[in-house]
């Protein structure tokens, strides 16, 4: 099978969970939980994907700066976001981006995405709100091959791959400035019943 987007929900430390998704462009996804490092590259290498979308800060704010651009422009939408200046936003953030080098290294075109926010502009109850409920969400917009037992990490990712879709198939918008930090969304129409 050809996987178009691979969605990472990234952990801070190899000690916990990290949620992978590997989704194609008919929107049929498989999800698994991670650890380390070598087994989230080995995943998104042998899926070998258009685009990888991570749900992690990419970059850190200019100094002296608590958010930065695509941060308080997500605030601004009124879109709740944890300050990358926070020790463990900050812990993310430091993984994030050397993953990130080692997959643009490679080839790879790495997005930084946030499914908390891609979430709230589809109308998707967010994992804080139970697991059924978001999986029901992603189901009723066209989410095929989940199992009955993802987790919360699981199915952040894969709404991480479903804002990766959304971004090969050229519906999103860009949140922040590209001199700092971008971060996508999916474009509501994307999703919108066709009669």
């Amino acid at each position: 099978m050809k996987w178009a987007s691979v969605g990472v929900d990234l952990a801070g430390s190899p000690k916990r969970y990290t949620g992978l998704c590997r989704m194609n462009l008919d929107l049929y996804c498989e999800s698994c939980l991670s650890r380390m490092d070598h087994e989230i590259l080995d995943f998104i290498f042998s899926s070998d994907p258009e685009v990888v979308a991570i749900d992690a800060p990419l970059s850190l704010p200019k100094p002296g700066q608590a958010l930065r651009s695509c941060d308080r422009k997500l605030v601004e939408m009124g879109i709740h976001v944890f300050p990358p200046t926070l020790i463990g936003m900050k812990i993310l953030a430091e993984r994030a981006i050397k993953l990130k080098e080692k997959l643009e290294e490679s080839g790879y075109c790495v997005i930084e995405v946030y499914p908390g926010g891609t979430q709230d502009l589809l109308g998707i109850p967010r994992k804080s709100r139970g697991t059924i409920l978001l999986k029901e969400g992603l189901i009723s917009i066209g989410v095929k091959g989940l199992r009955c037992d993802e987790s919360g990490h699981e199915l952040d990712a894969v709404t991480c791959s479903l804002t990766g879709i959304a971004y090969i198939k050229k519906m999103y918008i860009e949140v922040g400035d590209p001199d700092e930090c971008i971060v996508i969304l999916p474009r509501l129409e994307m999703f919108l019943k066709k009669d």
